[in-house]
């Protein structure tokens, strides 16, 4: 793993390296599985009530803390109603500071949010009806802690976790490798047998992504994810399928990844950093939109690996991604011409931009900035650290950025949240606004059927795109590297890892 984990605790699991080390050690109300289906987990059944705004969730009888000097004797405590109580008031008290708050926030009930109706009922309780509530549920963020250990640990309990998961820590050394050793008392089975299949997992941390590939190439490593790009040609061909002499060597897993990358522009003119910006006007947008081509792009930077995005910011993955949708950006360089030339610009009299990008994306802003000078747009790249672009998005002080949207839980809604005008920066960070997209939001979050549901996300994301706040580049994909001796490891659209169930086949 090539970034290291900062917090065992799964209010703080904000990045993939901490989400990866929490699913192993936590569990939560629910789950799903790799075609993105919710599944029961520590909740073995639930009802929605009142048109949607109460959930009750019956939980299993079966699930017990790891074993802890917090609990009596040592041994683990049964796992009651009252411990997600505990859990989910904490992950949004102020005090906790967790960056996982907002998953609650304007949703839940102001007087009792949360409820234990006896031991093995769980109560939620929200103002307005909010359909993607279970996608949420979902979330590292709602893993169960019990009280015992918080208070104990104090600080510590990020490096002193006590969950219900299917492995238990043994060994944390930060920045270098983390052990975790399985979990005897484990609930889950499949078969008969009982989860997980592995007594130990290692997870070392490697700053240096080729060399991490190296090692994995070299039999040290059983798997890993993705691959530098310095490699890529050497392991993967044209096409992104595994070059024929690693056949017998490697295996590649893939799957359609719910991460939207693209480019995004500040609609709020009354900024400062719009002074007199031509992205000001929405021509100029959709003329960037249309003034690349997205196919060769990804063939010629990322092998394809990815799929070009030419719809919206909905990825393929998601049951509301269409790929025979009518609305979204082509590449068509004379219509894009022309709306340039209609504001007054041309190859001659450009129109002056930046775009501002962390190093690693320069590429992409590379080929754009070729491209688009052929049809009258002069783009300069500005480069900064993630922190740093992170900083001027929220503040608007960038009118033209690189950035990514990787779904948070698998409904679209974590796509749509982007251009909620009630929304600040984040998730909004291009300030778009328009009362016929918030309507339709609305909309879609308090309605049950699935499929009028998507089809309302979908109308939404073409009427966002009509005013074109981003340039949807292209709708990632998961990429595992993994040795033959692994059995059992599969993939899954939220790049989420999943060991419960791999074996290692030793020759």
């Amino acid at each position: 793993m090539v970034n290291g984990i900062s917090s065992l605790d799964p209010a703080f699991a904000r990045n993939q390296a901490n989400m990866w080390a929490v699913h192993h050690l936590y569990s939560g109300l629910l789950q799903f599985d790799s075609s993105l289906r919710i599944l029961p987990a520590l909740a073995r059944s639930w009802e929605i009530l009142d048109s949607g705004r109460t959930y009750i969730f019956h939980l299993r009888q079966d699930v017990f803390f790891h074993d802890d000097p917090v609990f009596a004797a040592g041994k683990g405590r049964k796992v009651v109603a009252s411990d997600f109580v505990f859990s989910f008031m904490r992950l949004i008290d102020p005090a906790t500071a967790s960056p996982g708050s907002w998953i609650f926030n304007d949703r839940v009930a102001d007087e009792n949010p949360f409820v234990a109706a006896d031991d093995s009922t769980f109560v939620i309780r929200l103002k307005s009806p909010f359909v993607p509530l279970l996608g949420i549920l979902t979330m590292q963020y709602c893993s169960v802690v019990p009280r015992e250990a918080v208070e104990r640990y104090g600080r510590d309990f990020r490096s002193h976790p006590v969950g219900t998961g299917p492995f238990r820590l043994r060994h944390w050394e930060e920045g270098e490798a983390l052990i975790l050793q399985r979990n005897p008392a484990y609930f889950e089975k499949l078969n008969g047998e009982a989860l997980p299949f592995l007594d130990e997992v290692i997870i070392t941390f490697n700053a240096n992504k080729s060399m991490e590939f190296l090692q994995f190439m070299d039999g040290q490593l059983d798997f890993v994810s993705d691959i530098d790009a310095s490699l890529k040609d050497l392991i993967l061909d044209e096409e992104g399928r595994l070059r024929a002499r690693y056949h017998n060597k490697m295996k590649l897993l893939r799957s359609d990844y719910l991460n939207t990358e693209y480019f995004g522009f500040l609609l709020d003119s009354s900024l400062p950093s719009m002074a007199g910006s031509p992205l000001r006007f929405a021509a100029l947008r959709q003329a960037i939109n249309m003034g690349f081509d997205r196919r060769e792009m990804l063939r010629y930077l990322r092998n394809n690996k990815g799929t070009p995005a030419l719809h919206g910011m909905i990825p393929k993955g998601l049951p509301a991604y269409d790929e025979d949708a009518a609305y979204g950006y082509d590449y068509d360089p004379d219509s894009a011409r022309a709306l340039v030339e209609g504001l007054g610009y041309s190859t001659e009299h450009p129109a002056e931009i930046s775009i501002y990008t962390p190093p690693s994306h320069v590429d992409i802003c590379e080929y754009l900035q070729q491209r688009l000078m052929d049809i009258g747009i002069d783009l300069h790249i500005k480069t900064s650290s993630f922190g740093l672009l992170y900083q001027r998005m929220v503040q608007g002080e960038a009118p033209f950025f690189r950035a990514s949207w990787i779904a948070d839980y698998p409904d679209a809604e974590s796509y749509m949240a982007l251009f909620y005008s009630k929304h600040g920066a984040p998730p909004n960070y291009t300030r778009y606004s328009d009362p016929r997209a918030d309507s339709l939001y609305r909309l879609a979050v308090a309605t049950a059927d699935e499929r009028l549901r998507n089809r309302i996300y979908r109308a939404m994301d073409s009427l966002v795109m009509l005013s074109a706040p981003v340039v949807p580049l292209y709708y990632d994909e998961v990429y595992l590297f993994v040795q033959p001796g692994i059995r059992g490891l599969s993939v899954n659209p939220m790049n989420l890892l999943d060991l419960r169930k791999v074996r290692k086949i030793v020759n």
